[in-house]
């Protein structure tokens, strides 16, 4: 396939979608002159979209979409017709009985490849290298399961300042760290003069952010609370160093 049209169908919070990067990435190296298209959510796929590995984003939360989670739905007319654009079709939706694939088979001839929704915490292979198998139904073989991630624009730093980005949250309580040893750790750093501090958090992490906040200094302090992600990438791209959790943040630094 020299040309056509690609989708990813990709739900999943910001760690899964970072994770199946190398699958976009794989993607347009095999195929540079294809279209590829996801559906997913817009404000983490439009990471993708940000990095150049995917051409548009189309969320997978639309209404219309409805018909296509039930058996023998009443298919949504303009979906059929976008559906049936795509010569591939893969899917990291969890369809354990295929409703899904059987709905879009109904519309579209395209080939239709169904991956897992999460890798197997049991088994002894990565995340991306699991979400890269089912690329060898097109021949794609070896890819770099490293998620990276490039953005066009990076945000720049005074220079000679280091910049220590932390993020004292996730997705899951049990996973953090007591935010005691996040308000001595964020002191101890405080007293290092030519390091610059960016505090990250998101809509669970504001009361916890602005406790820790308070106990550093403004000059020093950068607060970085609810931007978008393609944003929060290039503050992260242009830090020095992170620490976090096991989180979906921490995976986009890495990634970056």
């Amino acid at each position: 396939m020299s040309a056509g049209r690609i989708l990813v169908v990709r739900g999943g919070a910001i760690g899964d979608f970072i994770l199946t990067l190398p699958v976009f990435a794989a993607l347009r190296a095999q195929f540079p002159g294809a279209r590829i298209e996801v559906l997913g959510y817009p404000h983490i796929a439009g990471l993708a979209h940000a990095g150049g590995l995917v051409d548009e984003v189309r969320s997978i939360e639309a209404r219309s979409l409805a018909g296509f989670f039930a058996r023998n739905g009443n298919l949504d007319e303009s979906l059929q017709e976008y559906f049936a654009q795509f010569a591939v079709i893969l899917s990291y939706l969890y369809d354990p009985d295929a409703i899904f694939q059987t709905n879009v088979a109904r519309c579209s001839k395209a080939q239709f490849i169904a991956g897992p929704h999460r890798p197997d915490e049991l088994a002894e292979i990565h995340a991306t290298e699991v979400f890269l198998k089912p690329l060898e139904r097109l021949a794609i073989f070896g890819a770099d399961p490293i998620p990276k991630l490039t953005l066009p624009e990076k945000q720049k730093t005074d220079p000679g300042t280091i910049s220590l980005a932390a993020h004292p949250g996730s997705g899951s309580p049990e996973k953090n760290w007591p935010e005691e040893k996040w308000r001595e750790l964020l002191v101890k750093l405080g007293g290092i003069s030519k390091l610059r501090l960016v505090l990250v958090g998101g809509e669970a992490e504001g009361d916890r952010l602005a406790r820790l906040s308070g106990e550093l200094s403004k000059e020093q302090l950068e607060l970085v609370h609810n931007q978008p992600l393609p944003q929060l990438a290039s503050r992260l791209a242009a830090c020095d160093g992170f620490i976090g959790h096991d989180s979906g943040i921490t995976h986009l630094a890495a990634a970056m």
